[in-house]
């Protein structure tokens, strides 16, 4: 074959690699964009400002929020973040600074084998341990949620860490600094960025979680009352409206699901904010 005639096939390749490309891309976003164009279209009738100030309606009712559902997603997922976050860093630290030590293979077989679990075996296991006791709870949603967590920041934890140049480690234990102090002030700080990427990815993953918060917490369409009572929820506000045969509590779970895309939306903006840096 000519060096005319390789090079025109080299182009023709391209082209159609470049054409296989774009068709994937086209056919990735064509399913993303009718969702969110659906959502909003029939969202946008709906909300107001009686819709972020005003409770979920009884049956029957015109009108109603969800605001009580906003203070018990966002009291959930705080509360999940307080338990799963120490965890998952303590775990991924573990796992980058100490895989010498042979329970390190456990860690991260239990880690992996986490990650897998379906989230409604999570709910159903939280209810056993925690619902039995003292009832549908906050505190019983957010262990759940937290489990969800902490394989998540637990690997990205563990991948950030190795990010860091070995010289750091090894200059700073040079000079006399204890390993546990190299870790926490050198090491996991110059990994901040990824670290907190980890943590905002799971919050993400959790956010739009129902089976577990349905199993552990129940539908609730009140305010706060103490974290061992049930709480509304955006998920569930999704799932039970929607199936209702209502058409204001139809359109109160496109609501919902609108600020669950939203808030999804502000975590990977801040997560691309925050990986702009270094790692």
């Amino acid at each position: 074959m000519s060096k005319i005639n390789c090079y025109k096939f080299r182009i023709i390749k391209d082209y159609i690699a470049r054409f296989l490309v774009y068709l994937s891309l086209t056919l990735a976003l064509i399913p993303i964009i009718s969702i969110l164009y659906e959502v909003v279209q029939r969202s946008v009738f709906v909300i107001n400002l009686d819709f972020f100030i005003n409770s979920a309606p009884t049956v029957g009712e015109k009108g109603g929020g969800i605001a009580n559902a906003i203070q018990g997603t966002l009291i959930t997922i705080s509360l999940a973040s307080i338990i799963g976050t120490p965890i998952g860093l303590m775990s991924g630290v573990f796992l980058s600074e100490y895989s010498e030590y042979k329970l390190s293979l456990i860690v991260r077989f239990f880690s992996d084998v986490l990650s897998g679990i379906p989230s409604i075996v999570i709910g159903v296991f939280a209810y056993a341990l925690i619902v039995r006791s003292i009832g549908f709870s906050v505190i019983a949603a957010a262990f759940a949620l937290a489990i969800i967590m902490i394989p998540i920041i637990t690997r990205t934890t563990e991948e950030a860490l190795k990010i860091v140049p070995l010289s750091l480690r090894e200059a700073a234990i040079a000079l006399g600094v204890p390993r546990w102090k190299t870790v926490i002030a050198i090491v996991l700080r110059s990994a901040r960025k990824a670290v907190t990427t980890g943590i905002l990815l799971s919050i993400a993953r959790i956010a739009g979680e129902s089976a577990p918060i349905l199993v552990t917490m129940g539908y609730w369409r009140w305010w706060f009352e103490g974290l061992d009572r049930p709480v509304a929820n955006l998920a569930l506000n999704v799932f039970v409206f929607a199936m209702s045969p209502f058409e204001n509590w139809i359109a109160l779970a496109w609501g919902s699901a609108f600020l669950l895309i939203l808030l999804v939306l502000w975590i990977s903006i801040a997560v691309r904010v925050l990986t702009k840096g270094r790692y």
